[in-house]
């Protein structure tokens, strides 16, 4: 047989392996259409909603490559994504394993209010996946989300990006995630701590840190349990609000220390079982748009103004529910020279519900004063027993039940009576 003959021969039998191999991988992995019409399948199944898939295209060379566009939700308000390339690891293809070695999600919006229609209990008989594949034990080793909206439960969008590598079992290794268009950095990471369920967190926000730990406990059920602590130090209020397009009501840097818990079956229901407690305190520091002198005097009929303050310190709660974030200011203690004043607040579904009490001659008096209504539309009022008490020369306080002597309760009537307008608008002293 000669040379010439043998390279033939050769390159024939390399030939028909490379066929075999294709035609092997082809029947693995199906045409675009098919594939994209599973995929949707598998979708709809694992959320409990219809998915829609604009294109969905795959590759062999020069890696494996999956790309799926235009992926929607049918809700009414759709969760959209314009594109995901996902990267699969070679090896585990050939041996019938799924395994993501990177994922990039492109262009994503996501409502809040979307997020609670999927994986509902309605899917509950759902029949075997068809794919001829399963997943690996570590299904996605790397995601990056690049101009994710955030849809608020009120219509807000906010955009954010952000990165995560994975361990097995869907365990974070290290992660981060931030607002890209922010005047101000505002972004946050996490990092494991070995093989433990225990994640390292640090924050930059508002020119300010919060550093601490977070930890994930199951419990016997097969429940998730998360606690952490974090310490917020030196955070501005108003570049923090303003991060996320929301605006502050004090001017003021703060430090404290925050303990939080949540508990459910699924990170996602972790998420919409989230409580958090912040025992804060701040410097000098000012109440922005509410003039407590000015709602004083006017018997709450004015408020416009601001507020300069020596201190604030309180504890403030957030928790999460199915109708939105209740957020509650508790055990609030402002002072301002001789002006001192203490109470509490909720904030949900936009609505304030506060009382406060001004304290004006050295915390002896307390003015009773109630905030309601929308947030962005807030009525003050003060009750009529403190006017009363205060027309009589006395002053009979709602808590108190102490009857003030004549002197304090003319006192309080200047306070709440006409002063000229062009005299400035400061609590008078005492007389000892």
């Amino acid at each position: 047989m000669t040379r010439t003959r043998k390279w033939l021969i050769g390159g024939a039998v390399a030939a028909g392996a490379v066929l075999m191999l294709a035609a092997g991988v082809i029947s693995l992995v199906p045409s675009d259409a098919e594939l994209a019409q599973r995929a949707a399948a598998e979708l709809e199944t694992a959320l409990g909603v219809p998915v829609s898939i604009g294109r969905l295209h795959w590759q062999l060379l020069p890696l494996p490559r999956v790309v799926i566009e235009k992926l929607a939700t049918g809700q009414p308000q759709p969760v959209q994504i314009d594109m995901i390339t996902a990267d699969l690891n070679t090896s585990a293809l050939w041996q019938r394993r799924l395994q993501v070695d990177r994922a990039v999600v492109q262009g994503a919006v996501v409502p809040q209010l979307s997020l609670r229609g999927l994986g509902s209990p309605s899917a509950t008989a759902r029949p075997a996946s068809s794919m001829p594949f399963r997943l690996d034990a570590l299904p996605l080793a790397r995601l990056e989300v690049r101009a994710l909206t955030w849809v608020s439960r009120y219509g807000k969008r906010l955009v954010y990006e952000g990165e995560a590598d994975f361990d097995a079992g869907w365990r974070p290794r290290t992660a981060g995630v931030r607002r890209p268009d922010a005047q101000t950095p505002a972004e946050a990471t996490l990092a494991r701590q070995g093989q433990e369920d225990r994640w390292a967190v640090n924050a930059s926000v508002g020119g300010g840190t919060a550093s601490g730990e977070l930890q994930l406990q199951l419990d016997d059920q097969g429940g998730l349990r998360l606690n952490g602590k974090l310490q917020p130090r030196n955070i501005d209020l108003v570049s923090t609000l303003q991060a996320f397009e929301r605006r502050s009501v004090i001017a003021a840097k703060v430090s404290g220390e925050t303990v939080l818990s949540a508990q459910g079956s699924s990170p996602g229901e972790l998420a919409w079982s989230l409580h958090t407690t912040t025992n804060f305190s701040t410097g000098r520091a000012s109440l922005l748009r509410f003039d407590l002198d000015k709602a004083v005097r006017s018997v709450g009929k004015e408020h416009a103004g601001s507020t300069p303050l020596d201190s604030v310190t309180g504890q403030f709660d957030t928790q999460n529910t199915p109708q939105g974030m209740v957020v509650t200011l508790s055990r609030l203690q402002a002072r301002s020279g001789v002006l001192s004043a203490s109470g509490r607040a909720q904030v949900a579904k936009r609505q304030i519900n506060a009382e406060l009490a001004v304290d004006l001659v050295d915390g002896v008096v307390g003015v009773p004063l109630t905030l309601s209504g929308p947030v962005d539309k807030v009525q003050v009022s003060v009750p009529a027993s403190a006017l009363a008490g205060a027309a009589a020369g006395t002053a009979v306080l709602p808590g108190i039940g102490t009857a003030i002597g004549a002197r304090i309760g003319a006192a309080i009537g200047r306070i709440l009576g006409a002063e000229p307008a062009d005299r400035p608008r400061r609590l008078a002293p005492v007389e000892k």
